[in-house]
């Protein structure tokens, strides 16, 4: 299954022991979701991994990308970004124009504001703990 998981998502993942986070890694790992990437994606994850407030060394950093990247499918932006509902943070659009040319079947967020455009476009978008209970 086809996934987008935005920043938030994916830094808790990897930054967090929970027993959610460790089912949400556990179905990247084990191939229950392929989680999708894009150069904009990825970009946002470098920095705000290298954000003060985590002190994560640069190895720390590299690691949990190891963890997580070789993982992805990398999807390519294309020179016309697809029509995409608009979001109340611009922002927000890298990951729904990632779902809608990676062709995902969800995209899995706790942001308001791209909650809020549930049911608007041809991918569903759910939080961490629907996503969870769509793997069950």
């Amino acid at each position: 299954m086809r996934v987008v998981l935005d920043t938030n998502v994916v830094l808790s993942t990897l930054l967090f022991r929970s027993h959610a986070a460790n089912r949400l890694r556990g179905a990247w790992h084990d191939g229950a979701c392929q989680p999708l990437a894009s150069a904009a994606t990825v970009s946002e994850l470098l920095r705000v991994l290298a954000y003060p407030k985590f002190r994560l060394s640069a190895d720390e950093q590299h690691e949990l990308l190891a963890d997580y990247l070789p993982c992805t499918t990398s999807v390519r932006r294309p020179a016309t970004p697809p029509a995409v509902p608009e979001c109340r943070d611009p922002h927000d659009a890298m990951f729904l124009e990632l779902a809608s040319v990676g062709r995902a079947r969800l995209l899995v967020s706790g942001d308001r504001d791209l909650l809020a455009l549930a049911g608007q476009t041809p991918f569903d978008i759910v939080t961490p703990a629907d996503f969870l209970r769509w793997l069950d």
